[in-house]
């Protein structure tokens, strides 16, 4: 018998432009992975969210917000920022301090995309794998 699948949820993690919120969303995302039992998405979760939650805070001024949601078998990251500027995925070289970010993103995700935020004036950069890896 098929196991039946679970209700939809999702979080939203309201954060300062302040790169500590990086590991307090890190900390966060591991506490809601667990609870809803998708240990195997924890580490490549905490990757993702650190790259897209670090954009947002080290590319803005305002403050950051993190997006956990999984609908069916689809699990989705999203941070959103105040600045409405497309992200770029400038190449970058192994001696970069920066600029690999996105790369990072494209590599580990199954599928990632942006969009500008209607009425604030910014962006939601988001991520999706699948809940069975």
């Amino acid at each position: 018998m098929p196991m039946p699948t679970p209700p939809p949820w999702e979080y939203t993690l309201y954060v300062p432009n302040d790169p500590r919120a990086v590991r307090i969303g890190r900390r966060t995302l591991r506490d809601i992975l667990t609870t809803h039992g998708l240990p195997t998405l924890i580490e490549p979760a905490e990757l993702l969210a650190s790259e897209l939650l670090g954009n947002a805070i080290r590319h803005t001024k305002g403050p950051a917000a993190l997006k956990i949601r999984q609908s069916g078998p689809s699990f989705r990251l999203g941070a959103w920022d105040t600045d409405p500027t497309p992200p770029t995925t400038s190449p970058a070289t192994v001696c970069d301090e920066s600029g690999r970010g996105l790369h990072i993103v494209d590599a580990y995700a199954e599928d990632w995309g942006w969009f500008q935020v209607n009425g604030t004036g910014g962006k939601y950069v988001w991520c999706e794998m699948g809940t069975k890896t």
